[in-house]
């Protein structure tokens, strides 16, 4: 008897999923008696991550790259530049000046640079005492300011010369604030006094 040869769909495994896209599809289950959620349409979701690097007073135009291949190498996406919108004297900046790099993580990347941030690079932070809570505005969105790019585990020790901060912004599909805090405390984001 002769057997069937298997398809490329059949052969193929499903791709990882990470703590932090569990979560998400749970949330409903999670959420609906304390926020009234009336069905798994209604249950917030994780609209997008925004990474982004200020490199304003750095006028090297090798360290810019090295700053572009840094947060490309920790977000897994090429950084695309920013410039500067307007000339503004005092900032010896002028119109079209590249001040900062940005990367939009969506799907499959976001949660993946999710759970290698709350799992690996927030624990490794030096007397991390979690996330204030006043770092989630009133559309619900958080935005995290880390004053070191190497605590990210892409980065090697030889390159403590050029240490830069970025700025993370987690875009929730949230309308409150409080609905917010309760979303990204079911995702595993530490706020401070709950470690």
């Amino acid at each position: 008897m002769a057997t069937r040869a298997k398809t490329k769909t059949e052969t193929a495994r499903p791709a990882p999923r990470g703590k932090t896209r569990e979560k998400q599809d749970a949330v409903f289950d999670a959420l609906k008696e304390t926020q009234g959620y009336k069905n798994a349409l209604a249950a917030p979701r994780v609209e997008k991550v925004v990474v982004s690097v200020g490199v304003g007073k750095v006028s090297d135009k090798a360290q810019r790259e090295l700053i572009a291949e840094r947060l490309s190498r920790i977000t897994g996406q090429r950084a695309a530049p920013r410039p500067a919108k307007k000339s503004i004297a005092s900032f010896k900046t002028r119109q079209g000046d590249i001040i900062g790099f940005q990367t939009t993580l969506r799907g499959a990347r976001m949660y993946h640079f999710l759970d290698k941030l709350i799992h690996v690079a927030l624990p490794r932070t030096r007397d991390f005492r979690g996330i204030p809570p006043t770092s989630v505005d009133e559309m619900g969105n958080c935005t995290i300011g880390m004053r070191e790019h190497t605590i990210f585990p892409e980065t090697s020790d030889e390159e403590l010369r050029n240490v830069f901060g970025l700025a993370i912004t987690i875009v929730t599909t949230v309308q409150t604030r409080p609905e917010g805090i309760a979303f990204l405390r079911h995702l595993g984001v530490p706020f401070a006094g709950e470690i």
